[in-house]
C-alpha cells in the first residue's frame, strides 16, 4: 500500500509536469504558429498593469521593462528562455564602439529577468540605385524573429533574410559567415567583436541575390515549413509612386533554412500589378491533407501555393512554386467606377487630386498588408493600405480553401465591409473572430457566418491586431493598450497608457504578457 501510494504520487507529480509543459508554451513566431491564429493558450494574464510602478521596480503587476529605442514596429517573439524583438538603433548612446547606425537592431533579452544578452547592429543601407525609394530605414528591424532551435530567421530593415545564432557571439561565432566585424560597422572602421554582438550564421540579399526594389521599407515575417523559409520581398513601386521598379522580381521566394540558398520563388507576375509593396506575411496550413503557403499579394490578390516537399535540389535556378489557387479580394466595386478603374493612389489623400476626405467612405482598391490566417479549413483576411494614405472602405474575407483555380467566386463563403482599411491579422477563438482597422475600431464576429456581435471605438490608429489569451483581448492602439473581455458583448476590462505609441501587437507566452510600445518592451504577470 506503502509503494502504491508513493507511485501514485509519483504519476500526479508528472501529470502535473505534463499539464503544466502543455499550459505553458513559448511564443517563437509571428502569430505564434504556421496559421497565425493570434490566440495563446496561456493563463492567470493580467486584467491590468501599472507602467509607473513598473518603471521604478515597485512592481504593479510588472515582471520587467527595457528600453529598446525609440521605434519598435515589429512584435517580439519568445523561446527557449530568451526573448527576442527588432527595433530601430537608437539605444546606441551606450555603445561607444559606434555611431547611430540608422539601420536598426535585433535586440535578444533574458526571459527570466529582462538582463540584455546580446544585439546585432543593423547598418543602413547606402549606395542603393536611384530609383529605389527606400528612405524609411530608420524604422529599424519590423519583422518579428522566427526561432527554430538555435537558429533565429528575420528580415531586416537593410532588406536581408539573416539566419542568427540565439546566443549570440557568447558561444564563438558559428556558421560561413565570419564577418560581422565588418558588418556591424556598416561603412565605418571595423569594431572588436563582444560577447554580447550577435552572430550571424547566413545572409541573403533581397536587392542584389533576388532582384526586388523595396519599397519605404522592408517588412515581412518569415514561416518555416520542413527545410524552407517563405518571405515576401518587400519589392515595391519607385519614389514618385508611378511605376513598379523591378516588374519581374518575385513577390514571394523561397530559401534552404540550413544555408541560405534561394531555392524557389512564386511566378504569378505578382510584382507586374503591385500598387504599393509587398509587405504581407505568408502564412502555411493543411488543407485536404496537403501543406499550402499563403499569401496576400501587393495586387490585392490572395494566393495558395503548394509547400516544397523533400530536400533542396543542387544548384541552378529557383523553381516555380505551383499555384495552387487565387482569390481577388476586392470586389469589382472597389476596382472600377462607371466601367473605368478607379487609380489606387486616388484613396491617398495626401496626393492633391484625391477624392478621399478621410472618412472611411472612400471606395476604392486595396492590397494585402494583414496576414492570412487559416482556421478550421476556412482563410480569413482583409484588405488595407499603408495609414499614410488615410482612412477608406475595407473589406474581410472568408474563403473556402479546398478549390482550386480562380476561386473568387466559387470559394467566397462570406465578406464583410462594415469596417475601415486594416493591417491587422485576425484572431479567432471561442467561434468569435476579432479584428482591429486603423481607424482604430475593434470588430467582433461570429467566424461561421460572418455576422457582426459588436464594435468599439477606440478612436485611435490602430496598425496591429488583437491577441486571445485567458478570457481576454488585448488590442494595442497609438495611444492606449485595451483589454476586453472575449465574448458576443462587449466588456472593457481596463486600458493601460505606455508612454509612448504602440503599433505592434502583444504575445503571450509562459504565463507572461509581452508589449512592444515603440521605446519599451514590457513583461507582464497576473502577480508582481
Amino acid at each position: 500500500m506503502r509503494m502504491m501510494r508513493k507511485w501514485t504520487i509519483v504519476a500526479w507529480l508528472l501529470g502535473a509536469v505534463v499539464t503544466g509543459a502543455a499550459i505553458a508554451a513559448d511564443w517563437p513566431q509571428w502569430g505564434g504558429s504556421d496559421c497565425r491564429n493570434l490566440v495563446s493558450s496561456e493563463k492567470n494574464l493580467p486584467a491590468t498593469f501599472d507602467p509607473d510602478k513598473g518603471r521604478s521596480g515597485t512592481g504593479g503587476n510588472v515582471k520587467w521593462v527595457r528600453k529598446t529605442g525609440n521605434a519598435t514596429y515589429g512584435n517580439p517573439t519568445v523561446a527557449d528562455g530568451r526573448v527576442y524583438v527588432g527595433t530601430d538603433d537608437a539605444s546606441l548612446s551606450d555603445d561607444d564602439r559606434l555611431k547611430r547606425t540608422r539601420g536598426g537592431m535585433v535586440q535578444c533579452f533574458d526571459e527570466t529577468t529582462g538582463k540584455p544578452l546580446w544585439k546585432l547592429v543593423i547598418p543602413k543601407r547606402t549606395g542603393l540605385p536611384k530609383e529605389i525609394h527606400y528612405g524609411h530605414q530608420h524604422l529599424g528591424t519590423c519583422s518579428s524573429p522566427t526561432v527554430q532551435g538555435d537558429s533565429v530567421y528575420v528580415v531586416t530593415g537593410a532588406a536581408e533574410v539573416l539566419c542568427l545564432d540565439a546566443r549570440g557571439l557568447a558561444n564563438g561565432n558559428d556558421g560561413p559567415y565570419q564577418d560581422e566585424s565588418q558588418y556591424i560597422a556598416g561603412r565605418g572602421k571595423p569594431i572588436k567583436l563582444a560577447p554580447t554582438d550577435g552572430d550571424i550564421v547566413w545572409r541573403f540579399d533581397l536587392i542584389d541575390q533576388a532582384g526586388s526594389r523595396p519599397h519605404d521599407v522592408a517588412s515581412c515575417s518569415v514561416v518555416l515549413h520542413g527545410d524552407y523559409l517563405y518571405t515576401s520581398t518587400s519589392n515595391g513601386v519607385d519614389g514618385p509612386h508611378k511605376k513598379v521598379v523591378a516588374p519581374d522580381a518575385p513577390a514571394m521566394i523561397v530559401l534552404d533554412k540550413r544555408t541560405g540558398r534561394y531555392v524557389a520563388r512564386e511566378t504569378e507576375g505578382i510584382s507586374s500589378r503591385l500598387w504599393h509593396a509587398q509587405w504581407c506575411s505568408p502564412s502555411v496550413g493543411d488543407v485536404g491533407g496537403k501543406a499550402l503557403v499563403f499569401l496576400g499579394g501587393g495586387d490585392g490578390i490572395l494566393y495558395a501555393f503548394e509547400a516544397l516537399t523533400g530536400k533542396p535540389a543542387g544548384s541552378g535556378a529557383p523553381a516555380a512554386l505551383k499555384t495552387v489557387w487565387r482569390y481577388d479580394c476586392n470586389p469589382q466595386n472597389y476596382r472600377y467606377r462607371k466601367g473605368k478603374e478607379i487609380p489606387y493612389y486616388e484613396g491617398d489623400k495626401r496626393k492633391k487630386w484625391s477624392t478621399n476626405k478621410h472618412d472611411g467612405k472612400f471606395i476604392g482598391p486595396s492590397q494585402i498588408i494583414g496576414t492570412p490566417v487559416l482556421y478550421k479549413n476556412r482563410i480569413y483576411v482583409a484588405i488595407g493600405q499603408d495609414p499614410m494614405h488615410g482612412r477608406g472602405k475595407g473589406m474581410l474575407h472568408c474563403v473556402d480553401p479546398t478549390k482550386k483555380g480562380d476561386i473568387t467566386k466559387s470559394g467566397c463563403i462570406w465578406t464583410y465591409d462594415g469596417l475601415d482599411r486594416s493591417m491587422a491579422t485576425v484572431s479567432i477563438a471561442g467561434g468569435l473572430l476579432y479584428i482591429s482597422d486603423v481607424a482604430g475600431q475593434l470588430h467582433c464576429l461570429d467566424a461561421d457566418t460572418g455576422k457582426l456581435k459588436w464594435v468599439y471605438e477606440t478612436d485611435t490608429e490602430t496598425w496591429g491586431g488583437a491577441l486571445l489569451a485567458d478570457g481576454k483581448a488585448y488590442l494595442c492602439t497609438k495611444k492606449y493598450l485595451y483589454i476586453f473581455a472575449q465574448g458576443p458583448k462587449i466588456k472593457l476590462l481596463g486600458k493601460v497608457r505606455l508612454g509612448s505609441s504602440i503599433y505592434s501587437t502583444p504575445i503571450a507566452a509562459n504565463g507572461v504578457l509581452y508589449v512592444a510600445s515603440q521605446r519599451e518592451l514590457w513583461a507582464v504577470s497576473a502577480k508582481p
